[in-house]
């Protein structure tokens, strides 16, 4: 379901009642007249869904984390808050960028279309920019021939199903943060589709070595053994994303995640 394009023709459908009352139907009325119920229940939603459409297109839109690829950042169910503008202002809709404000930064978390079903919204870590070289071999990140900078934490404990994962704190550009990675998960990868500019993607026994194309990025999922990623789908345009996720505002069953995130 396109939430966006449903609350513009919300929009356009209660904007037109509100100017034809304004214009031509109020100034005709009776002053002690009662609104028409359409005109009441439509223009007076006018104002309130102009205000959820500017906010949600250009400042902040709220999303619903619904798997488990970015633990133990991002835990299913949990409630974000996603910055519109942080990469540039683009039209709802078509999601085309008309005033360019920055670009995605290693690390950042960014919630981006699906390019392989652009109706869909993504979520996980950018990895790898434009032209970088991003090797994952072995179950380890390196990027332009730089291993990634890991270090060992505590184990993870998956409530749910009652698991422990390894856990590391790996920095990425200035952004450090936690992901999962277990030995005992293949190294190689037996999934990966036919994407545009495979061509630029190695797959051997050990994982995949991938230059990214120009406009493009390499996005990864912190839970690595259980995220379907661009190790598999290939990369995400420019064209695709949709903001940069910064806030965990809610979550049904952790109170204390809320305000957070790490």
């Amino acid at each position: 379901m396109n939430f966006a394009l449903i609350l513009f023709v919300l929009l356009l459908v209660s904007g037109a009642i509100w100017a034809l009352d304004s214009l031509l139907l109020k100034p005709r009325r009776q002053a002690d007249a009662k609104d028409p119920w359409w005109v009441e229940y439509g223009a007076g939603f006018f104002p309130v869904i102009l205000i959820v459409f500017v906010l949600r297109s250009f400042i902040v839109e709220p999303f619903k984390i619904p798997s488990g690829s970015m633990i133990p950042t991002l835990l299913v169910g949990d409630f974000i808050l996603v910055n519109k503008y942080t990469y540039g202002i683009r039209l709802p809709i078509i999601n085309k960028k008309v005033i360019d404000i920055g670009q995605p930064q290693r690390g950042d978390v960014m919630v981006f279309r699906y390019p392989e079903d652009p109706s869909l919204d993504y979520i996980k870590r950018v990895v790898g920019l434009p032209g970088d070289k991003v090797a994952y071999q072995n179950k380890r990140l390196t990027i332009n021939g730089q291993p990634v900078p890991v270090s060992k934490l505590d184990d993870f404990l998956h409530s749910e199903r009652l698991y422990y994962s390894k856990q590391f704190k790996e920095k990425l550009g200035e952004t450090e943060h936690r992901m999962l990675n277990d030995d005992d998960a293949p190294s190689f990868i037996n999934d990966a589709v036919l994407f545009p500019h495979r061509e630029n993607c190695l797959y051997n026994n050990a994982g995949v070595i991938c230059t990214v194309p120009p406009g493009h990025y390499f996005m990864v999922g912190d839970n690595r053994d259980n995220s379907r990623d661009s190790r598999v789908w290939g990369f995400v345009p420019d064209e695709n994303i949709v903001g940069k996720a910064f806030l965990i505002w809610f979550n049904f069953s952790d109170l204390g995640r809320v305000g957070s995130f790490k």
